[in-house]
C-alpha cells in the first residue's frame, strides 16, 4: 500500500471568495482534515457548502502528539488536508513540524496555494518587492525583541512583521528606535475584509497617527530596508590594496600565490581575477 498525501491548503484570511476551486476540490476529496481549530474549519466548510470531514485537531501546543497521529494515517494510505484558521499552513501558523515529519518518512507533501497576508501586504506596500524577508511576530520578551531588531540593523531587504493591535504602538516605538523615525513603513490591516486599509508613511508619522487613532484589527507591517551604499572607486581601490597585502603575508608564510589569492578572495569578497592581476602587477614592479 502506498502512502497518502499531505495537502497544505491555504484558506481565506477574510473574504470567502478567495478559497480557490482547487482548494474546494481537495477539501472535498481527502479522507480527513488536520485543523488548527476544528470549530473554525467546520464553519468554513459549512459557509462554502463543502461536506463534513473527519477532523483531527492540530495546533501549536499538541503538534508533536497529533503529528504522529496524522503521520500514522498517512502511512496507512489516507490523504489529509492541513488547514489553519486563516492563510497558508506552516507560514507563521502550525504545520512546519508536520511537513518535516512527512519529509523524514517519504510522505508526499503538496501545497495548494492561496492567501498569505505577508505577500498580500508586500504587494500593496509601495516598497521594494524584489528582495524581502519575513520576520513574523516580534517576541514579547524585551531582550529577545531587542536582539531580533539589532540583528536587522543592516538589513537591506524589505522586512515584514505581523502584529496584534494592542501591541502595535510599542512595536512602532521599537522599530523607530532600531531603524530611525524616517524609515518608510506600510501598515496593512484587515486584509480582504470589509474595513481593509493600507497606510504608507514613515515610522515617526505612524507613531503620531496611532497615538491619536486606536489600532484595530491584525496588522502586517512592511518596513523599508536600509539603503545600500554603493562603493566608490576609491573604496574599491582600498579594498584591493588591503587584500593584496593579505596575499603577500600569506606568501611570506610559504603559501603559493595561487592558494593565497584564492583564500583571500574567499575571505574578503574581492574578485579573484582582479586580485591576482593586481598582485602580479605589484610583483613585476
Amino acid at each position: 500500500m502506498s502512502n497518502g498525501i499531505l495537502y497544505l491548503v491555504a484558506t481565506p484570511i477574510g473574504n470567502l471568495g478567495d478559497l480557490s476551486p482547487r482548494a474546494r476540490d481537495i477539501l472535498t476529496e481527502v479522507d480527513f482534515l488536520a485543523a488548527e481549530d476544528t470549530r473554525v474549519t467546520q464553519k468554513l466548510l459549512t459557509a462554502c457548502g463543502l461536506p463534513k470531514k473527519p477532523m483531527i485537531s492540530y495546533y501549536e501546543h499538541n503538534r508533536r502528539a497529533r503529528g504522529e497521529q496524522v503521520l500514522e494515517k498517512l502511512l496507512a494510505g489516507e490523504s489529509c488536508a492541513l488547514v489553519t484558521d486563516a492563510g497558508t499552513p506552516a507560514v507563521s501558523d502550525p504545520g512546519e513540524d508536520l511537513v518535516a515529519l512527512c519529509a523524514e518518512h517519504n510522505v508526499e507533501v503538496i501545497p495548494v496555494p492561496g492567501c498569505c497576508a505577508a505577500v498580500c501586504a508586500l504587494a500593496a506596500s509601495g516598497l521594494p518587492t524584489g528582495r524581502w524577508c519575513f520576520e513574523g511576530f516580534l517576541s514579547v520578551n524585551k531582550k529577545a525583541r531587542r536582539e531580533h531588531l539589532d540583528a536587522l540593523s543592516g538589513e537591506t531587504r524589505t522586512m515584514i512583521f505581523y502584529e496584534a493591535p494592542h501591541k502595535l504602538r510599542q512595536t512602532l516605538d521599537d522599530l523607530a528606535a532600531a531603524f530611525g523615525g524616517d524609515r518608510r513603513i506600510s501598515l496593512s490591516r484587515e486584509l480582504t475584509k470589509l474595513h481593509e486599509q493600507t497606510l504608507r508613511m514613515t515610522l515617526d508619522e505612524a507613531i503620531t497617527y496611532f497615538a491619536e487613532t486606536a489600532p484595530r484589527g491584525e496588522f502586517v507591517l512592511t518596513v523599508e530596508g536600509t539603503a545600500v551604499e554603493v562603493p566608490t572607486e576609491q573604496d574599491e581601490q582600498q579594498r584591493l590594496e588591503a587584500a593584496a597585502a593579505a596575499v603577500r603575508e600569506r606568501m611570506a608564510d610559504g603559501q603559493t600565490q595561487k592558494d593565497a589569492v584564492k583564500a583571500v578572495s574567499a575571505a574578503t569578497g574581492v574578485k579573484k581575477n582582479a586580485l591576482y592581476a593586481f598582485v602580479l602587477e605589484q610583483i613585476e614592479e
